[in-house]
């Protein structure tokens, strides 16, 4: 009777251990197979932004991080195109705002990209999946480029609202 006793104790934590190993490589596995197909995609800014765009060091700086970050291939690619990302959006943070983009509009919608960027960057450490995470950083990402675009086209003159 004990060694029946023994060897079902012993079968229950050898299967138990197995199942352990097989979430663990599934998992693993979840990280490496993203891709960037079922991505959106960039939202392309008015020519007015452009231009602004073009003087702002720290801002063309976070926009090859992301060119960087859609040619990641697997996982260690993508933990350093994320870190490269978290220093060049808090390069971006600390930077001086070009006149019409220092607003609270802009700086909030950075704020959401940073927290996605967070969120991808602990699904990685945790070994989960970052699919999810990823498109709504792309989101936030393109909100905050479409915001430049509102500013810049938007002619209603705020004085004018102000004075009244």
């Amino acid at each position: 009777m004990r060694k029946f006793i023994l060897s079902f104790v012993v079968f229950i934590t050898l299967a138990s251990c197995k199942t352990q190993g097989d979430q663990d490589v599934t998992s693993d596995q979840t990280a490496q197979e993203f891709s960037f197909r079922n991505m959106p995609k960039d939202v392309e800014l008015v020519a007015e932004a452009q231009l602004i765009l073009e003087d702002w060091e720290e801002y063309r700086n976070l926009e090859d991080s992301f060119s960087v970050l859609k040619r990641a291939a697997n996982t260690e690619d993508l933990k350093l195109a994320i870190d490269d990302l978290l220093e060049k959006e808090a390069a971006l943070a600390k930077g001086e705002y070009p006149a019409p983009f220092d607003q609270l509009q802009i700086k909030s919608r950075q704020q959401v990209v940073r927290t996605f960027i967070l969120k991808i960057k602990g699904n990685l450490e945790d070994r989960q999946g970052v699919q999810e995470a990823m498109a709504q950083m792309l989101e936030a990402y393109n909100a905050m480029k479409q915001q430049f675009n509102i500013l810049t086209s938007n002619t209603l003159d705020k004085e004018l609202i102000d004075a009244e």
